[in-house]
């Protein structure tokens, strides 16, 4: 779900050409430290993800995959198709927009992403959400608040495909692709295919060499710029 002030996450200028430079959305010089998933090790991912959700619920019956604007939305779709090809259950997705229901309305611009849409009754139904990368957990406490005015679940579960760890709320995803240790002045970029055009892959972008280290933590780690997420 792109969030344009959410530092390390969302709505970054592409990648550029050869792995150079680019901007972040707090406008920190970034380069590219590594690829951290090619299109295949995406796929292998989505298929590792749907057999643990079908395997910790003990079937697809009853599941509803929600996904988180915007790339939350085609991980999810994904995610069903995968299940649907070795289970044969044809799993609801929905989308949700958490842009209203976010602690941060008040700091910056409401931007919303799409339309709120779950096409079955969430009433007594094990809900999936799913986003592309698990950061301070914000947007997803939002997006448990958002659930709740469509009904009531019988269980809500999360899955991500990056889970970059910086918490700030006690949430924890139950399905991840892959932990990745990040400082805070990083990004992790994920493209889609189906949304971001291309190949599919994940990235890590750092500061630039020579970018200067004013705020620097002891760490190395750098103060979070932006709203947190």
């Amino acid at each position: 779900m792109p969030d344009a002030a959410r530092a390390g996450q969302h709505d970054k200028p592409a990648a550029a050409p050869g792995g150079g430079l680019s901007m972040s959305g707090s406008g920190r010089e970034l380069e590219l430290r590594t690829s951290v998933f090619s299109a295949d090790d995406l796929r292998r991912a989505h298929t590792r993800i749907a057999h643990e959700i079908v395997e910790r619920n003990q079937g697809a019956e009853d599941l509803v995959l929600v996904g988180l604007y915007t790339r939350g939305v085609a991980i999810a779709r994904r995610l069903a198709s995968a299940i649907e090809s070795f289970e044969g259950v044809d799993v609801p997705v929905g989308a949700l927009d958490v842009a209203f229901y976010r602690d941060d309305i008040g700091l910056r611009p409401v931007q919303p992403l799409g339309t709120t849409e779950v096409p079955v009754d969430v009433g007594d139904r094990t809900v999936v959400l799913v986003d592309d990368v698990l950061f301070t957990g914000r947007t997803v406490r939002a997006a448990l608040d958002a659930l709740t005015e469509l009904g009531r679940p019988r269980a809500v579960q999360l899955a991500v495909l990056v889970d970059r760890g910086h918490r700030e709320l006690p949430i924890r995803a139950d399905f991840v692709g892959k932990n990745l240790p990040t400082k805070l002045a990083e990004d992790v970029r994920v493209r889609l295919a189906d949304v971001d055009g291309g190949d599919d892959g994940i990235e890590l972008w750092g500061p630039a060499a020579g970018a200067g280290s004013a705020g620097a933590g002891r760490d190395g780690s750098y103060p979070e710029r932006g709203a947190s997420a």
